[in-house]
């Protein structure tokens, strides 16, 4: 609104001004055509045809510090008011022109200016302010038209701008921030900040920070109830552990008995055990995994490295192993977590397998849809237990094999996890059991193209 203000009012007194000064340069014409008649004298009818040509009722020059009347017709009233263009300043010309606008009556007003190439000292016409009225009000409806559409394209550059560098960025601030919210484990919905404007880099850069504190409290307190929740069972079994270790111990030291030889054994295993499941628990209390670094590699390679590091390349053997990825796919993931991912996986299976006596085959394949990346890890062992299915991905309590601890597949699905994706149990019976990693292809917070 300031800007038509500032737009109208200036043009309207301006276009006022030039009408009436092309009102007085028509008069002066007419007044030298007569004055260049041989007497100085017209016909009335042309006196009227060169009044009406002018717009004007008659026309008064000041030559030679002389006043002549030089052309004249009846004037319908009375003078209203006498204007002086000569030396009418800026705020004259904008109250004069608020003046006509505002009243609506046909009055007839003396308009005093300079005649052009100094023709003389002054011209005076007599005119009314219809026309003169009529013109500025089209004038001023073309003007705030035009003003009214500058201020339209001025808006929406405002608007684009502002969608550009402020509504753009708070959403995706909000994105990001619903998606965290959603799963605040998941390392991979931390912010990266990435704002034009400083302000809200900032925010994106405090945000980011703030996020990955979080996220990293979060996996720390999970993993110290986890590890709360697992003492009072440690330390019972710890006891038990080193109680036969004590009776054993004892037998030692108290009895020459040939026996002896067959129980340093039985000694051994137990201590080696109860320093195994220590060292475990402590590992997992202390352990705080980094953010994946995601990075684009062939899935095959990788696979063919977790089988060649678990001692499965060989062709004989109890175990074989079969890889059906293509040689062509490529994911984007951090390959030194998913190595042991597949790594515990594979390790799970050949135990598996190896525990029953018999030989059996384990298979890696691979694949992708629209939305992921899909890994299986197979084999054809005697499958899981009921109990080791309900807690399968719980610190201390999923461990499918006698001595394990259950930190493997809770450390795998953590990692999983923290690249967006999921470790489900796709299926486990007496034909073998089926693990299936998914991983997401667009990263939190990015739009679909």
């Amino acid at each position: 609104m300031l800007a038509e203000v500032l737009i109208f009012v200036p043009s309207i007194a301006r276009f006022r001004a030039d009408y009436l000064l092309l009102r007085l340069e028509k008069a002066q014409i007419a007044s030298l055509a007569l004055l260049a008649a041989e007497d100085a004298t017209v016909g009335e009818d042309l006196e009227a045809e060169l009044l009406k040509n002018a717009e004007v009722f008659n026309v008064v020059l000041r030559r030679d510090e002389v006043r002549q009347l030089v052309l004249s017709s009846p004037i319908p009233a009375p003078i209203h008011d006498t204007f002086d263009l000569r030396m009418a300043g800026p705020w004259e010309l904008i109250r004069d022109a608020g003046g006509v606008l505002l009243d609506p009556e046909n009055r007839v007003i003396r308009v005093i200016g300079n005649p052009v190439q100094d023709a003389g000292l002054l011209i005076e016409i007599t005119m009314q302010t219809g026309p003169l009225r009529v013109a500025m009000v089209e004038y001023g409806l073309r003007i705030l038209f035009l003003s009214a559409l500058i201020s339209v394209v001025t808006a929406l550059l405002l608007f684009l701008a502002v969608q550009r560098l402020l509504v753009v960025p708070i959403r995706r601030v909000v994105r990001h921030m619903t998606a965290y919210a959603e799963a605040p484990e998941d390392a991979r919905r931390v912010i990266a900040p990435s704002a034009e404007v400083e302000e809200l880099r900032v925010a994106e850069e405090a945000l980011a920070s703030m996020q990955t504190q979080l996220t990293g409290a979060l996996r720390q307190k999970e993993r110290l109830a986890q590890l709360g929740g697992a003492v009072a069972k440690i330390s019972h079994d710890l006891r038990n552990i080193l109680t036969t270790a004590q009776l054993f111990a004892d037998r030692l030291e108290a009895s020459a008995d040939p026996a002896v030889a067959r129980a340093a054994p039985k000694l051994v295993g137990s201590i080696s055990r109860a320093v195994s499941l220590c060292e475990s628990t402590l590992a997992f209390g202390k352990a705080e995994e980094a953010p994946p670094q995601l990075k684009r590699f062939a899935l095959r390679v990788l696979a063919e490295d977790v089988i060649e590091g678990e001692g499965l390349m060989a062709e004989a053997g109890p175990v074989a192993c079969l890889i059906d990825i293509p040689a062509g796919l490529m994911i984007r993931a951090d390959s030194e977590q998913l190595y042991r991912v597949l790594s515990n996986l594979v390790r799970n299976a050949r135990q598996a397998i190896e525990a029953t006596g018999q030989g059996g085959t384990i298979e890696l394949s691979g694949g992708e849809d629209e939305q992921d990346w899909w890994i299986r890890v197979g084999d054809t062992g005697p499958g899981l237990p009921p109990r080791a299915k309900e807690h399968l991905f719980e610190a201390f309590q999923g461990g499918a094999r006698k001595g394990g601890t259950g930190l493997g597949l809770a450390i795998a699905a953590e990692l999983v996890r923290g690249h967006g994706g999921r470790l489900d149990l796709a299926r486990s019976d007496a034909e073998g059991t089926e693990f299936l990693i998914r991983l997401p292809k667009r990263l939190a917070g990015e739009e679909v193209a």
